[in-house]
This record gives structure tokens, C-alpha cells and sequence, in this order.
């Protein structure tokens, strides 16, 4: 998409479903099949009923990963009616503690829990598993001509985040931007309020470009903003920088589609401007090909055609699972989500996940066991 500002559309369906959860701290699914509550009620729902009938699945965290969520949640229950899958996107951080809390019976973060964070886990041994892969545009609300894009550079932006670079017509922005005239207007920087693997992602690349950065905040899923104003999840974010002009923000890709926000041109390692697309974000996860959920960054790799700013979600399951129903339905759904429902994650703006890391979920999910110590998945 070009840089030029569209008129404005209706958000797509999934993109409101999210942008309404981090509101009401609950994320409605776009298919009257997925239900999703935050209720006390609803994430104790693991057990079986007394008619033994299969226990609902509940779970909480990224915003990254709603849109891939909701309609791969919402085509499982259509092939399997008799599982219902609740999924609260309230953000990696308060998905953590309420899977930690024994909340949900799954988390997703986008970034893998600490050995610190799995301590205080009441359920025990945790296993993590990949379930998508995306990139993070940087949108930015500008009138530019017809078929421009703004570029920009790691360093830059993170100038423009620590609060140095202040302006667009900045000589450090026209210099990536020949030809463009930038308004000499404040640059409205938005950041994620609440505790965000989005963040994480955000922050971990441009520590990686940016030794200021680095030293002078770091990376995190929460962080001491010198800059901006914060929105909650990445609903919140794209929905600020679509209302606020000549502002600027990080969301994952798949919340432009809606909103038909530019994503800004970022110069990677080998020095070529680069969008977030499903190519160049698998350009940038080749680079790196084996991951574990304690070496899992992939920003800034190498390569003519990276997109820096590019991760993994994971979802978050205890081990040893203490129910056979509600553990057995939870590795075959993630099972099926880490392999033949990568088709949904390809259908929304994600990249399907490469074959070995399918693998590795595979793998992961061959760690969980049931009540007797047996393996769930077979």
C-alpha cells in the first residue's frame, strides 16, 4: 500500500474483534462459534461436566495473535462442534499471569515466559510451543503523494521513540525521504500501555540498532516510555494512529488491514528498504531456523530481503495436565493450530510456520502428559 492516506474503511472483522477485547479485556470472535469471556465462570471452565461432556478450552494473552486466533479458533469448532475455545487477548503480560494463575488453561505470549516467570507458575512444568509467525509495521498517519512511502531507518526511530527526533520535517527523516516534502509538525508517538510481547519484539530490535536505545530503555515486554502515549493492545495502537494525525506506532501486521494504515519502509541489515510481508518476514525467520523458547529473537537478521522487526508467538501449556479430557483436547487443538491451521494464519496477514519449526511444536507438544504420566498426543 502506498503511502498517500486512503479514505477510511470499516475495520475487518477480525481487527474489530480485537480492538473491542482490549477494551472490554476480552476478545469477541469474529464467528458466533468462538466464545470468549473473562469471567470468573468462563476460565474455570476446564473440567468436565457431569455428563462428561468435552471440557471448553480457555486461554489469554497476545494481541498479536487474535486475528490468526479468532478465525482459526472459530474453522476448529466448525470441524469439531463438540469443543468450545475461549481466548481473552489481553495482552502477553496479563495472559502470563493468568495462565501462571491457573486462570486458563493456555497462554500466548509473544515471547517465551522466563525461568523467573515459570517459578511463580502454580501448575508446574511448562511447555511452550511456536504457534505463528508475523512482523510489526511501523504505521504512521501522513498525507505524502500519491504512491510514497516514508523510510525509515532502526536508529531513527528509535530516536523518534527515545524523544529526540521531535518533528517530521526532522533533517534526519528528509534525508531518508528525497523528494517528499514532510510537514514541520510534532510527530504524536504511540506506544503499547500494557504489557506487551509486541513490545518485546518493538524494543529487541531496535536495542539490536540502536546503542542509545539499548542503554537508555532495553527490551521488555513493559518499559519506562521517554516518549509518547501509550494504547492498550494492538487494536489500541492502530486505532490511535489512525485518529491522531501525524502520529506514529508499532502494531503487528495484520491490524492494517482494516484501517488501511502505510507501514513506513525500514532499512534492514543488508541495507534495503523493506515492508512487512509474508515473504520478507520468512526472509528475515530463514535467516534463523532453528529456535528454542530461550533463543528465539529473530530481528535484524541478515539477508537482501529481511524484515527486522519479526517474531514468534507461543503458546503456553503446563506439562503435566491434570485433567485427560481437558489436556488430551488441548494438545490436539494446538497440534492442529501448529500444522494444518497455519492455512488461517496465511489467510491473515501471519506466515504459515516453517517446516521445522513445525516440527518443534510437534516436539513440545510430545512433552505433555495426563494425570498418570502418560503422553496426551500420539
Amino acid at each position: 500500500m502506498s503511502g498517500h492516506h486512503p479514505h477510511r474503511h470499516p475495520a475487518h472483522p477480525a481487527i474489530v474483534a480485537a480492538a473491542a477485547a482490549i477494551i472490554a479485556l476480552a476478545a469477541a470472535a469474529c464467528s458466533s462459534t468462538a466464545t470468549t469471556s473473562t469471567s470468573a465462570s468462563a476460565v474455570a471452565a476446564a473440567s468436565v461436566g457431569p455428563n462428561g461432556q468435552k471440557p471448553t478450552l480457555t486461554g489469554a494473552g497476545s494481541t498479536f495473535d487474535a486475528p490468526f486466533f479468532s478465525a482459526a479458533f472459530a474453522a476448529y469448532q466448525q470441524q469439531h462442534p463438540a469443543v468450545t475455545i475461549g481466548y481473552s487477548a489481553v495482552g502477553s503480560s496479563a495472559g502470563i499471569a493468568a495462565f501462571s494463575a491457573q486462570q486458563v488453561n493456555f497462554g500466548a505470549s509473544d515471547v517465551p515466559m522466563t525461568a523467573s516467570e515459570q517459578s511463580t507458575a502454580k501448575g508446574g512444568t511448562i511447555t511452550q510451543v511456536p504457534v505463528d509467525l508475523g512482523g510489526e509495521g511501523i504505521a504512521y498517519n501522513l498525507s505524502l503523494p500519491a504512491g510514497a512511502r516514508l523510510h525509515l531507518t532502526g536508529p531513527v526511530l528509535a530516536a523518534i521513540y527515545l524523544g529526540q527526533i521531535t518533528h517530521w520535517n526532522d533533517p534526519a527523516i528528509t534525508a531518508l525521504n528525497p523528494g517528499i516534502t514532510l510537514p514541520n509538525a510534532a510527530i504524536n508517538v504511540v506506544h503499547r500501555s500494557d504489557g506487551s510481547g509486541t513490545t518485546y519484539i518493538f524494543s529487541n530490535y531496535l536495542s539490536a540498532v540502536s546503542p542509545a536505545w539499548a542503554s537508555k530503555v532495553g527490551t521488555g515486554k513493559s518499559l519506562n516510555w521517554p516518549a509518547g502515549v501509550g494504547a492498550e493492545g494492538n487494536g489500541g495502537v492502530a486505532t490511535a494512529v489512525n485518529r491522531t494525525p501525524f502520529s506514529i506506532g508499532y502494531i503487528e501486521e495484520a491490524y492494517s488491514q482494516g484501517l488501511l494504515l502505510p507501514f513506513a519502509a525500514i532499512r534492514n541489515q543488508a541495507g534495503n528498504y523493506v515492508t512487512p510481508s509474508a515473504q520478507t518476514v520468512a526472509a528475515d525467520a530463514a535467516q534463523k531456523p532453528a529456535i528454542t523458547p530461550t533463543d528465539f529473537s529473530i530481528v535484524n537478521q541478515p539477508g537482501p530481503d529481511s524484515y527486522p522487526i519479526s517474531g514468534y508467538s507461543w503458546a503456553l501449556i503446563y506439562t503435566h495436565q491434570t485433567s485427560q479430557a481437558t489436556g488430551q483436547a488441548l494438545v490436539t487443538m494446538l497440534d492442529w493450530l501448529t500444522h494444518n491451521g497455519q492455512a488461517y494464519a496465511a489467510a491473515n496477514g501471519y506466515v504459515p510456520l516453517p517446516s521445522g519449526i513445525q516440527q518443534l511444536a510437534l516436539t513440545m507438544l510430545h512433552q505433555v502428559t495426563g494425570p498418570t504420566g502418560t503422553q496426551l498426543l500420539s
